[in-house]
């Protein structure tokens, strides 16, 4: 068959088929994913493309570009408190999660700390752009997406550390590279922002994501992955907002959304096409259940235990912010392919990741009856929706006295 053909039929099934069968409560990564090892299964190293392994990349680069757009520092400094305690408690769970792989599954060190992290961390992306699909009032929409950004601040900072430990001397030359990074790129979004913007109208979009890829393979190229520079990228262009408001303007992010929400179903695509025969066996299934049943209704216990002491919730609201920030599908497919790549882990392991990460991203769908997805347009479907509700019911109320009324108009803003 003409490839171009194979190209658009391998398009239309990853844009279209997972969406239908989304009816089912069946996010739609998972289908991807599914056939993904369906053609390596079937095609065995045929599946292994160099154009869906490019796509792939822009795919998890530019989810996680937009990862960084996300954050709001206001917001973050607004739970600081809240949120130290949560990363202390995450910290102290890798750390114990890390000391009992290296201890008991006879793993080497940094290969234990990528498992925790693998474990432990949530998706943040996944996970925000499915909070509009879960019926979450404003105030645990607020923490899950507080805690998911600031637990996967820490997971980037830790996986930088331990993929580089092994060798001191590299890992301070890679720190100082990212440092040099860190400071470079404010100074290149500036200077394509006077020099190239102004003279190209409608070529920030464009901008954004050249260099959001660049940084994606400088951090890649230092010896760990795309997503970490990616995410540094568009930190970087959300905090450059006041100075250059035309980078992270709406428009962008809308253009952004939509070339992420086209590519992402191609990384997992690829990462079904990277998974081992050996991953597929009742040996994996098993370890993945004990995997699962263990780690889970702990990741859960600890989230829901912690928001009732420290804010007095009720028990049905700390496990609907617990529940929500279970997915852990991205970091752990990325994490279970850098362990199987740099330090050989068994394909069992491997396998059993694999399970661990499904249940965690079926689990919000089955719970809340609605599928989670990786699409940024459904979080800018739900924002349009709630600015118009709140236009509508300020429209109303009649005239709203800003002075006398300053928790009435936060509340609905």
């Amino acid at each position: 068959m003409n490839k171009d053909v194979i190209y658009l039929l391998l398009i239309f099934a990853l844009l279209v088929i997972p969406r239908a069968i989304q009816r089912f409560s069946i996010p739609a990564p998972l289908t991807c994913l599914a056939f993904g090892i369906g053609a390596v299964l079937w095609l065995d190293d045929g599946a292994h493309d160099p154009v869906v392994s490019l796509l792939s990349i822009l795919g998890i680069s530019s989810l996680f570009l937009f990862a960084g757009l996300e954050v709001d520092i206001a917001s973050l400094r607004k739970g600081l408190w809240p949120l130290l305690a949560h990363l202390l408690i995450r910290s102290a769970s890798l750390v114990g999660v890390a000391w009992l792989a290296w201890r008991y599954a006879g793993l080497s060190w940094q290969a234990a700390g990528l498992l925790a992290l693998a474990l432990l961390t949530p998706s943040t992306g996944f996970i925000m752009d499915s909070l509009s699909q879960l019926g979450l009032g404003d105030e645990e929409r607020f923490w899950v997406t507080s805690k998911a950004i600031a637990g996967e601040l820490l997971a980037l900072a830790a996986m930088f550390v331990v993929m580089q430990a092994d060798d001191p001397v590299h890992l301070g030359l890679s720190s100082l590279a990212l440092v040099a990074m860190m400071v470079g790129l404010p100074l290149l979004f500036v200077g394509l922002g006077r020099w190239v913007a102004p003279h190209a109208p409608g070529s920030e979009f464009s901008l954004l994501v050249m260099v959001g890829m660049l940084a994606a393979y400088i951090t890649y190229w230092l010896g760990v992955y795309y997503l970490v520079g990616a995410f540094i990228a568009g930190l970087v262009a959300r905090l450059l907002q006041q100075r250059m408001p035309s980078l992270a303007s709406h428009e962008n992010l809308h253009a952004l959304r939509l070339f992420s929400s086209f590519f992402v179903p191609f990384y997992f695509f690829n990462s079904g096409t990277h998974v081992p025969g050996d991953a597929l066996s009742f040996e994996a299934l098993g370890l993945g259940v004990v995997i699962t049943l263990v780690v889970l209704p702990l990741r859960i216990a600890v989230v829901s235990l912690q928001r009732r002491l420290i804010f007095g919730e009720s028990l049905r609201s700390s496990l609907r912010v617990a529940l929500a920030l279970s997915p852990t599908l991205i970091f752990t497919l990325v994490l279970a392919g850098i362990m199987r790549e740099r330090f050989d882990v068994s394909p069992v392991l491997y396998g059993a990741l694999l399970f661990y990460a499904a249940v965690t991203t079926l689990l919000p769908s089955l719970v809340f009856r609605t599928p989670m997805d990786v699409d940024p347009l459904q979080h800018e479907r739900a924002m349009d929706a709630a600015a118009t509700n709140v236009r509508a019911q300020l429209t109303a109320d009649g005239p709203l006295d800003v002075a006398s009324k300053p928790a009435d108009l936060s509340r609905k803003t």
